[in-house]
């Protein structure tokens, strides 16, 4: 995670207000008003659709749980980790509010 934050801030980027570099996503979502979840499983040789799909759900079902928990009731979530559509539309299954 260090390297993101040194990345991030190596960028320099005028609307960026802080890191917190942290395997906790009530920690990491909590007041957020933008979350970019981009940590999606990749898909590795051999491995079955399915397989890959269960993982996936394992994290933005948490991903969703925490940020419907901790987040801003107005926050924007930005979904990139690939299958993008299948993790969005699980993210905002468990975070409805």
């Amino acid at each position: 995670l260090e390297g993101v934050v040194m990345e991030l801030a190596d960028c320099a980027l005028p609307l960026l207000a802080g890191v917190l570099p942290t395997a906790k996503p009530e920690e990491a979502f909590k007041d957020v008003v933008a979350a970019f979840l981009v940590g999606a499983m990749p898909r590795k040789e051999g491995m079955e659709r399915k397989d890959l799909l269960a993982a996936n759900v394992r994290i933005f079902k948490e991903q969703g749980q925490a940020l419907d928990k901790v987040a801003r009731k107005d926050v924007k979530v930005l979904v990139v980790g690939n299958p993008a559509n299948t993790n969005a539309l699980i993210c905002s299954k468990y975070a409805p509010s």
